[in-house]
Parts: C-alpha cells; structure tokens; sequence
C-alpha cells in the first residue's frame, strides 16, 4: 500500500475554489481508477491558504497507472489555477495496517497483526 501526503499553498482567497474545481476529479478518481482507496484534495483549517492531498493506493500498479492517467494531468491543471506559493508532497509504503484501537478498546501504535 503507499499513501502520498501533500499540500499546496495559494492565496487564501483562491484555496475554496481550487478545491471545488478539483470534486469531480476527486470524485472520479476514486470511482474510476482501480486500486484507489483514499482520494482528498481539501482545505486545511489551520491554514487558509492550504490545500492538504492525501491519497491511498492498494499498489505500485495503481500508483503508477493514476500517474499517467487523465484525471491525475487534469487534477494538476486545477491546482495550478493560482498562483502557488508553496507545496510538498511525499510519498509512503505501508508494510501493516491495524484499527488504532486494539481488541481493549484502547489507542495504540502497536500492530496486533503483525507483532507477537
């Protein structure tokens, strides 16, 4: 699994926007393209000039297809339509994943599937 994490920064008075362009993308996206799992594009409520990605996908294939496919040249014309003021993206492999609270009922960082 990879998730990618990621954030622009545009003028304050432009984020809202952006993202409302960017719904049907998002929307078709994650209807559309096999082994998406996760696709937001929105705001950050801390920042108001900062539009906060998070995405997962079940696999290297699917990552790689999204990134020659259609929506993903679409969804960066959309964000490009503002000036940028900054921006990172980082991508993650994720080797387990677990409920955040165990079998007690209680958060942990512990993996029960994977940790004896």
């Amino acid at each position: 699994m990879i998730a990618i994490i990621g954030h622009v920064d545009v003028p304050a008075e432009e984020r809202d926007r952006l993202i409302a362009e960017s719904v049907p993308l998002q929307q078709a996206t994650a209807r559309d393209e096999p082994g998406c799992l996760v696709y937001t594009i929105a705001a950050d409520p801390a920042d108001a000039g900062r539009i906060r990605i998070v995405e997962l996908w079940d696999s290297e294939e699917a990552l790689d297809a999204h990134f020659n496919h259609p929506n993903f040249f679409a969804t960066g014309d959309v964000l490009r339509g503002a000036p940028r003021l900054g921006g990172a993206a980082h991508k993650y492999r994720i080797d387990a994943t677990d409920p955040v609270r165990g079998p007690d009922g209680k958060a942990s960082t512990r993996f029960w599937s994977v940790e004896p």
